[in-house]
């Protein structure tokens, strides 16, 4: 009779995530990911086939995060971008090595920035819809130029140097979506 499993993939992939937002995924190794998991490395390793699939997996379950961080970001804003851009900057602030591994980046499971960004309900494409809505003539051109703002503004959070607030960032947004318009 086979012996019976004491710690499932789920658990394990848990593990992982927890570290990986905690300590980042750089330090993310077998022999750590099996001390947070509880367990040897032997279970990691029959339920994975190496720790690229393990970050495959964590990069998956942080996906999932971010959207679930994004729908209970408050929606206060009415200027197209703003509300996407606040939640993005924000998710910087809070969740930096989530952020760094899904956005800062080159091995994203093979997913665009965008694809990551529009997640499963079309985040991206509500906005660009709004934006098409109010009157823009190009509201896929504008996304982009938002997007190179909002993104230089979260990478600035990453490296220490942004320190405006909540008001100061929502006027700087607003007002690149009047210049960008």
């Amino acid at each position: 009779m086979p012996r019976k499993e004491r710690i499932t993939k789920k658990e394990i992939t848990a593990a992982a995530f927890r570290m990986v937002r905690k300590e980042g995924v750089e330090e993310l190794t077998a022999r750590k990911l099996a001390g947070a998991a509880g367990c040897s490395t032997q279970p990691i390793f029959r339920v994975y086939q190496n720790m690229e699939e393990v970050q495959t997996e964590v990069l998956e379950e942080a996906s999932l995060f971010f959207e679930a961080f994004y729908d209970n970001y408050p929606k206060s804003q009415a200027t197209p971008f703003v509300n996407l851009g606040l939640a993005y900057i924000s998710f910087a602030q809070k969740e930096a090595n989530l952020f760094r591994m899904m956005f800062l980046s080159e091995d994203r499971n093979g997913k665009s920035l965008y694809e990551l960004l529009n997640g499963k309900k079309g985040n991206v494409l509500q906005e660009i819809n709004r934006a098409k809505s109010e009157g823009c003539e190009d509201p896929q051109g504008l996304f982009m130029k938002m997007w190179i703002f909002i993104h230089g503004a979260a990478c600035m959070v990453i490296t220490g140097d942004y320190d405006l607030g909540i008001t100061e960032t929502v006027g700087q947004l607003v007002d690149a979506y009047r210049a960008f318009r």
